[in-house]
């Protein structure tokens, strides 16, 4: 993982060293091994080295390649022997990642990004052409941001250095409305003069024209189908190994988040047997993370975690995230981060983790994040059972049909109802959805819409097929969740997911629905494959309760600094949130009355970010007013809110 900054001058006016050495103070903390420039005419170029493969001890960067353009590369390339056969590379040849990727974009140019395997983010400088080049991965795990303004494009992995200009910002309600709702589009960031790379794509910027061009989609050739069962447990083994060997990759020791849940507990015990066979060579140490709450009646997952441990014969760090602070006081001191979703309140848990990160020199962190969207822990039938319908296959619908009824307790004719309602969009108002928090106030969400049927969510007829189009919706969701991760900077290390390599992806998303999931056997696939390597008691406990009672406790305990904030709440008068009606519903946890907690603390986080912002005045004067130039929106009061200090 490294960090990387450049900022080019349209009129070719160079750079002024103040700018590049405010950059460095906020960006010398995420990546504090080496620091190297470049510098030509109207463009500067950083680059801070933050080695986590011991590939990248060798690498030099920014590197300018015999054609003269300069290539910065932040990532790690998974699938390295696959491109060095493709470009005939000597075998004998111990190249870097950095090396590959250059060879790769001088024989192929932008074509190459479809063939990177991993997570990654690059900038080409062209002195010739005078065009810069971005491009990341196809999830977006790693981030790059870039700001265009009449004369000048800045970019980076880091969103600090382009919000901490001198300039005011003005803040993006498409941004805010998606915070609020589930999570924002991944291309967009608090602030309009700000833009993140879209995954799987590619920009190009030049003085007098931009172009973004996708370069990947899931594939929607023929599904990947086997003999029997025994072939898919197979080839899920086999692609669930390689995904969890790919990240092993390591120059320190790595840590593994070890919930309790199947997800971690199938990458630790995946990563064990995989060192044991030898197929990850000099992998370092691996060690777990292990966080419990035994006040929680419904999420204490102690005896889970400490059954793995008992199997690996080694015991991990373990972490009582029971005592939580009120939430003004992990706000109150907060430094300003640069998203909500980010947080800068630093709790005691969170100091817990950095001091065991320090104390391990572990610069690499395993996250079971995805596994529960991708290999069928909700069990949905609803994919499946489309699928039979759109084919005309009307005697395995029904025999399906019958069989999901029984296990979801409901009669056939309702589930069928179920299966169709969703191809006719004027029957959408019947569909099942979630609803937005009732505190929001509609003008605002119609006006700033978080998604395309954000609440709704219909299937099109005419088209992929349903089960392809659900995978659709859950890798957008996934690449939401993803560009509201931060990058860690205290101590700052390297976070990697096996279950969103990107073959495992297109393997689980091209396989019959069926196998995932089947009537009352939740992740059929991954129970089975996986047996005699997960503990029994992981691969069939049931599913992991997400009920936590510690948000709403910590609520109920600040409650008087809670309702004062709401008689002055920023986001009220900027008419996003209706005061009175979110005021009631801290007066109902008051009672002990069941609250939606998941949007009330995402609200309380919004508010507490915005003040934030205010404070160290991070937008216009009165962002009010570039609030009312779009049309439709009005303010709950007439009092303007001033957000600069």
């Amino acid at each position: 993982m490294s960090v990387q900054f450049g900022k080019w001058n349209l009129d070719g006016e160079p750079i002024p060293q103040k700018e590049v050495d405010a950059a460095s103070i906020l960006l010398a903390p995420y990546a504090p091994d080496t620091v190297r420039s470049y510098r030509c005419d109207a463009v500067h170029i950083l680059h801070f080295a933050f080695h986590s493969t011991k590939e990248s001890l060798r690498e030099t960067q920014p590197h300018v390649m015999p054609s003269g353009e300069v290539l910065v590369w932040d990532g790690r390339l998974d699938n390295r022997d696959e491109l060095l056969n493709e470009l005939k590379a000597p075998a004998d040849f111990d190249l870097t990642d950095l090396a590959i990727v250059s060879m790769a974009y001088q024989r192929w140019r932008t074509d190459c990004f479809v063939k990177f395997v991993g997570d990654w983010a690059l900038s080409i400088w062209s002195p010739a052409e005078r065009c810069l080049l971005l491009a990341g991965d196809f999830l977006g795990v790693r981030h790059l941001y870039y700001s265009t303004e009449k004369q000048c494009v800045t970019w980076c992995t880091v969103l600090d250095p382009l919000v901490r200009s001198a300039k005011p910002l003005t803040l993006n309600l498409q941004y805010v409305s998606g915070w609020l709702s589930f999570f924002p589009a991944p291309e967009t960031t608090p602030y309009r003069e700000i833009h993140r790379l879209p995954p799987a794509c590619w920009l190009s910027i030049r003085p007098r024209s931009q172009q973004l061009q996708k370069y990947w989609g899931l594939a929607l050739s023929s599904p990947i189908r086997h003999r029997n069962d025994h072939a898919y447990e197979e080839h899920f083994r086999a692609s669930f190994s390689q995904a969890v060997r790919r990240r092993l990759r390591a120059e320190s020791p790595i840590t593994a988040e070890l919930s309790g849940g199947m997800d971690s507990s199938s990458i630790v015990c995946m990563a064990d047997a995989v060192i044991a066979s030898g197929a990850a060579a000099e992998t370092p140490p691996l060690q777990t993370l292990s966080y419990y709450n035994e006040s929680e009646p419904h999420w204490n997952e102690r005896p889970y975690f400490a059954r793995v441990e008992e199997k690996r014969g080694e015991v991990g760090c373990h972490i009582d995230i029971g005592n939580q602070e009120a939430l003004s006081q992990q706000f109150n001191h907060a430094a300003f981060a640069c998203t909500p979703a980010f947080g800068a309140a630093s709790t005691e848990v969170s100091r817990q983790v950095a001091a065991y990160l320090t104390a391990a020199k572990s610069r690499v962190v395993l996250s079971g994040v995805g596994g529960d969207e991708v290999s069928g822990g909700v069990p949905n039938a609803l994919p499946e059972l489309q699928d039979y319908l759109v084919r005309g296959r009307w005697r395995l619908l029904l025999k399906q049909l019958q069989c999901w009824a029984l296990a979801k307790n409901k009669t056939c004719f309702r589930l069928l109802s179920d299966v169709c309602l969703p191809f006719f969009p004027l029957l959408a108002p019947l569909l099942p959805h979630r609803q937005p928090a009732p505190w929001l106030n509609p003008d605002f969400l119609k006006r700033n819409p978080p998604e395309p049927d954000a609440f709704r969510r219909r299937i099109r007829l005419l088209g992929p097929l349903p089960s392809l189009q659900n995978s659709l919706s859950t890798l957008d969701g996934l690449r939401r969740q993803l560009a509201a991760s931060a990058l860690p900077s205290n101590p700052p290390f390297e976070r990697r997911y096996p279950f969103l390599d990107r073959h495992l992806l297109e393997f689980l998303f091209r396989i019959p629905r069926e196998q995932l999931v089947r009537p009352g056997q939740r992740r059929s696939l991954m129970r089975r494959s996986l047996a005699g390597i997960v503990p029994e008691e992981l691969l069939h406990r049931k599913r992991k309760a997400y009920t936590s009672c510690s948000p709403l406790r910590a609520v109920r305990q600040d409650l008087v600094t809670l309702q004062n904030l709401t008689r002055e709440m920023l986001i009220g008068r900027l008419g996003i949130v209706n005061v009175h009606i979110f005021s009631t519903v801290l007066d109902q946890a008051r009672l002990g009355l069941e609250v939606p907690v998941i949007p009330v603390m995402r609200t309380l986080t919004l508010e507490f970010w915005m003040r934030t912002a205010r404070d160290h005045g991070i937008f216009h004067t009165d962002p009010l007013d570039s609030a009312m130039s779009r049309p439709g929106l009005r303010p709950q009061y007439r009092n303007k809110p001033v957000l600069a200090g």
